[in-house]
């Protein structure tokens, strides 16, 4: 059965910067339950007063502060490695096809003497995209030249971020990344992860803004 606690709870879960506005207590819970009041009239199918709602506010934010859900965060946002940044880039999508990965072999084989140039390759389920040095580009378009391209982008950089190992044991790390670029306008082309390496694509007019954004992580 839907309570106010729990519709209270479930929006507030939709939309982290509120979450995370509670946990730190810099949020007015009186103007956060008056435009809260009709979404959680509407979910109850009847009226609900300020008061209750800003009740329920103050007990999921008690909550919050028992389990300390930052904590083991803070501590690996300290201990994150090397930022490498690279300029020149170009982006390729292509249809997927069944002779695709010969034509990615055909590219690899022309740049596996290039220890300088930078080169992605992901595979979705319908589409697939290389990122590499736009130095590079028509021996991807001579390599890729059978294959349907969708799409292609020139000046792009990637900044890459060396992740402590225990990233994939915290929740909420890509998380801090992403909200913090979104709340400086830093627009996303792409966004590539290994184990321990996060990169991120943007075009050349973002690159400084999220340099600095990516610098600063560790700086509370």
């Amino acid at each position: 059965m839907k309570t106010i606690a729990s519709c209270v709870e479930r929006i507030v879960l939709e939309q982290p910067f509120l979450e995370e506005g509670l946990a730190k207590e810099i949020i007015n819970y009186s103007a956060l339950a008056e435009a809260l009041q009709d979404e959680v009239s509407k979910k109850l199918g009847k009226p609900v007063k300020t008061g209750a709602i800003m009740m329920a506010l103050r007990r999921f934010k008690d909550r919050l502060a028992v389990s300390k859900p930052y904590y083991k965060l803070d501590t690996l946002l300290g201990q994150l490695g090397d930022i490498t940044l690279r300029s020149n880039l170009s982006d390729f999508t292509y249809k997927n096809s069944n002779t695709l990965i010969d034509s990615q072999a055909a590219i690899l084989t022309k740049i596996k003497d290039k220890s300088n140039v930078f080169y992605t390759f992901t595979r979705g389920i319908l589409e697939s995209n290389i990122i590499i040095s736009s130095s590079e580009k028509s021996s991807v378009q001579e390599s890729f030249k059978n294959e349907e391209c969708i799409a292609v982008k020139e000046n792009l950089s990637a900044i890459s971020l060396t992740l402590p190992k225990s990233n994939t044991t915290v929740a909420g790390l890509y998380y801090q990344i992403l909200k913090r670029l979104a709340w400086q306008n830093v627009a996303l082309y792409e966004v590539i992860s290994t184990t321990n390496e996060f990169t991120i694509v943007v075009e050349d007019a973002y690159v400084d803004s999220a340099f600095s954004i990516i610098k600063n992580l560790n700086k509370k």
